[in-house]
């Protein structure tokens, strides 16, 4: 339901020991804490006082958090279904031994190829690969479930494919394909990002993947208009498409859900429609959830008819919406037209 808050990701650090070329936060072991433990709970508190959603704690690297499992059990406690968004380089047994004993449901990790050149590539950071490696085995020891992200630019595209077989392979739950936003580190790979006219292509072959596949989840993130291919060929298929669904998920079977069901909690408190959106509704540390959810910019985002040019008449915006952020990034205004979309909404190419 949109306006329902579901899933909030926590940034409970802003340091990692990766670089990687598209990080959103820019994310250095050099940058300084920003929240103590006491703040942190607090964040916790003010969350429980407007909703009971999925809390993901992540960074940054929250494993370099000592406190990160009082975090993980207060949470827990509080009813919350607690999951954790680790790079997996750091994790091993106690890690383990204390993600079952605070109650993490589910944690992600992230891949971003099929070979160790590629993902260290795209970390940044030799010995990357193997690390993740690492920690996937004691995940998958201690009977831990894991989902994987992928991100892909023009560096790593031609290996998607093969980057969902291993993650397959390796036992995950779910295939995250993430197509970039620039924004953070990603402002770098502004050249990198995925040509328009491949966009439909690989999400046309993503539609045929999900209907084929019956062993893992699989969907694609910060793609939205996937959503519109997805009924387009449902509809040429002439019959209900397959649809499954985690049930620690973002809350909805949609494109854009930034600010509809979701938000990021920065760790400076302050509050974000997505990960990758860099436009504050207001701070968690002097304001209520409450009063932030339904902020103007909140409100924008859940308002569909505010939205501008092709992006405000199409006929599949319900369903896709365009990627705000994505928009933001390439014009300033998170109102404009998703920029890596090339739809024509059907009535303006009746009006040609």
């Amino acid at each position: 339901m949109r306006g329902e808050l579901k899933w909030i990701a926590w940034e409970t650090t802003p340091r990692c020991n990766l670089s990687c070329v598209h990080c959103r936060s820019s994310s250095t072991m050099h940058m300084p804490e920003v929240m103590d433990t006491k703040q942190a709970l607090s964040v916790l508190d003010k969350i429980g006082d407007f909703c009971s959603p999925v809390v993901v704690l992540s960074g940054g690297e929250p494993l370099l958090r000592k406190d990160i499992f009082e975090l993980a059990q207060y949470g827990t406690d509080k009813g919350f279904r607690m999951c954790m968004a680790t790079n997996g380089t750091l994790i091993n047994d106690t890690h383990c031994e204390k993600m079952i004993e605070t109650g993490i449901k589910m944690v992600s990790l992230s891949l971003d190829g099929s070979t160790v050149e590629i993902h260290d590539n795209f970390r940044n950071h030799k010995g990357a690969y193997a690390g993740v490696m690492r920690g996937i085995e004691f995940l998958k020891k201690h009977n831990i479930p894991f989902l994987i992200n992928s991100s892909f630019t023009k560096r790593n595209q031609k290996d998607m494919e093969n980057t969902y077989r291993l993650a397959k392979e390796l036992g995950a739950t779910a295939w995250y394909m993430f197509m970039i936003v620039p924004t953070g580190r990603g402002e770098d790979v502004m050249s990198e990002l995925i040509d328009t006219k491949d966009y439909d292509d690989i999400l046309r072959w993503h539609y045929r993947l999900e209907q084929q596949e019956n062993e893992i989840l699989v969907r694609p993130t910060c793609a939205p208009h996937y959503y519109r291919i997805y009924m387009e060929e449902a509809m040429k298929e002439k019959k209900s498409a397959k649809r499954r669904n985690l049930t620690f998920s973002t809350g909805a079977n949609k494109g854009c859900v930034a600010g509809q069901t979701i938000c990021l909690i920065r760790s400076d408190g302050e509050v974000l429609p997505c990960s990758y959106f860099p436009v504050s509704g207001g701070n968690i540390f002097t304001q209520s959830m409450e009063e932030i959810w339904n902020s103007k910019l909140f409100l924008e985002m859940r308002d569909f008819d505010v939205y501008k040019g092709k992006c405000g008449v199409c006929e599949y915006r319900g369903v896709c919406g365009g990627c705000r952020a994505r928009a933001y990034a390439v014009t300033g205004d998170y109102l404009d037209p998703e920029p890596f979309c090339d739809y024509e909404p059907g009535h303006l190419k009746d009006d040609k």
